[in-house]
């Protein structure tokens, strides 16, 4: 009984999220790109793709996120993207949002088919998770990589429900495919919690690479305490290489769990680092640094910390989250010191919408 009331939780609290927001809306510095796949029986997937301001011009390489469900979320994850990375909690990434198309594609039925990892005899077209893992892995990710700047190994995976189903599903079982997870009240309940049986194969392996996985569940989710269970579980396994955080989210339902989820987990999954760097290291960067239009940035240390500052009395606070990295978290202000012959000769400083290089002229 409650497998059946489980499924029928999931399957109308989709419909209701369709009905909802089935309105088309267009996404500043968005574009939508079609591919249809070989592997998953000729399906059509539309593509709504965010790029980050300055991208054309610029000649870096960009993390990607991948959400599925963009004909529900895309608006919503790239509102959230412009709000966290104008606070300096995210870096520039690329959004790749994953829809159905061809002619009027129902998401609920292709969801069920495309997010499962099994199949449950009431949704006969379920159990293609790794089918449409397959046309993400050989189909999907050669078209972005071959058409789109990215750091191919900086990808993102996130999902709600079904798609958070899919997003722990393909974190057990096709673990490196990428390096961080963020699952919105993932359908934990599925085919008798048949994820546990996936943690068996996945507890033994030892990642290459570290990844970073963020999940979550609504206060008020019947869901609840079946999400705590396996949450605190794979969580106590404490698994080498992997990083995991839950929350239950106050006062909130199935569908609300998104906004907050998604903001929560990307800021969990690019978490920039607070190092406690030597005397010696801070030491070499001190000086007086100056552009060519000739502002100036004077850099200080003070209490075992570099200070930035483009006058005595303003004062900012740099963390270390690298040798050479270190930035503020009240803002997107970035510097990056440049060191030649072991000697730090110049800094290069990033904030929102600006870059600029500054050379060392007093030490």
């Amino acid at each position: 009984m409650r497998k059946i009331i489980t499924l029928l939780i999931i399957i109308s609290s989709s419909f209701l999220i369709l009905t909802a927001q089935n309105t088309t809306v267009t996404v500043p510095n968005s574009q939508i790109k079609k591919i249809t796949s070989n592997i998953v029986a000729g399906q059509e997937y539309e593509l709504q793709i965010s790029l980050p301001s300055g991208y054309e011009s610029s000649n870096k390489s960009y993390p990607v996120v991948y959400l599925m469900d963009s004909q529900w979320d895309f608006p919503l994850v790239s509102c959230i993207y412009g709000e966290q990375y104008f606070d300096g909690f995210i870096p520039e990434l690329i959004i790749v949002g994953v829809t159905w198309g061809g002619v009027n594609p129902n998401p609920d039925f292709l969801r069920a088919r495309d997010y499962t990892p099994t199949n449950e005899s009431r949704l006969v077209q379920s159990g293609g998770a790794d089918k449409f893992l397959d046309f993400m892995n050989n189909e999907l990710f050669p078209y972005i990589e071959q058409n789109y700047k990215v750091d191919k190994q900086n990808r993102t995976l996130m999902g709600c429900s079904l798609g958070g189903l899919f997003t722990m599903y393909t974190m057990l079982t096709h673990s490196e495919m990428f390096s961080g997870y963020v699952a919105a009240t993932p359908a934990i309940a599925w085919d008798n919690e048949v994820l546990y049986q996936y943690e068996k194969m996945f507890a033994p392996k030892v990642l290459k690479t570290p990844i970073r996985t963020f999940m979550t569940v609504g206060e008020v989710e019947k869901s609840k305490s079946i999400f705590n269970k396996f949450s605190n579980f794979i969580i106590e396994k404490k698994y080498p290489n992997v990083s995991i955080q839950s929350k239950v989210l106050e006062n909130t339902g199935h569908s609300g769990t998104k906004a907050e989820t998604y903001s929560r987990g990307l800021q969990y999954i690019f978490e920039k680092k607070q190092l406690k760097l030597k005397d010696d290291v801070l030491n070499k960067y001190v000086g007086v640094y100056q552009n060519k239009t000739g502002d100036k940035l004077i850099i200080k240390k003070k209490n075992h910390q570099l200070i930035c500052c483009f006058t005595e009395q303003n004062e900012i606070v740099l963390l270390a989250n690298s040798e050479n990295h270190f930035y503020t978290n009240q803002e997107f202000f970035n510097i990056y010191f440049n060191e030649n012959n072991i000697v730090v000769d110049q800094l290069e400083l990033i904030r929102y919408g600006s870059e600029s290089k500054f050379k060392k002229i007093i030490n």
